[in-house]
């Protein structure tokens, strides 16, 4: 991905795309900095998903596509309490690799591959 700068500089980023079978409704996104080693994203697939054809998110996750053909980007704004960034990448990469992770796991299949369980104690024991 690519980091948009102020002047419109493109800085870019190594950055890691993660979906697991076991979170099946969550992507995340994995951002390798020299200081701090990975610094993980995560939000809904459908939201990912949605943001390929239109504008999609509010809140923290904002995304949307640019562009046509070989040249569209797709654009991601993600704002934290410590700042925003506006990043970019090659909207039919993350297209094609969204495909693979509904092949993984189809959305109709979704909730039966969520362990919710195991998800509700971690939760409730305060463990990620």
């Amino acid at each position: 991905m690519e980091l948009v700068s102020l002047p419109g500089e493109l800085i870019v980023v190594p950055t890691h795309l993660l979906y697991r079978a076991q979170d099946p409704l969550a992507v995340q996104l994995l951002f390798h900095d020299s200081i701090q080693g990975l610094i993980p994203w995560v939000f809904a697939r459908d939201l990912l998903a949605a943001g390929t054809r239109a504008p999609s998110g509010t809140g923290d996750v904002r995304i949307w596509p640019t562009g046509t053909g070989t040249e569209a980007v797709l654009h991601l704004l993600l704002s934290s309490p410590h700042g925003s960034a506006h990043l970019t990448t090659s909207l039919s990469e993350i297209e094609q690799w969204l495909r693979s992770t509904y092949q993984l796991v189809p959305t109709a299949e979704e909730t039966q591959a969520l362990d919710l369980e195991t998800h509700l104690t971690r939760f409730l024991n305060g463990t990620p």
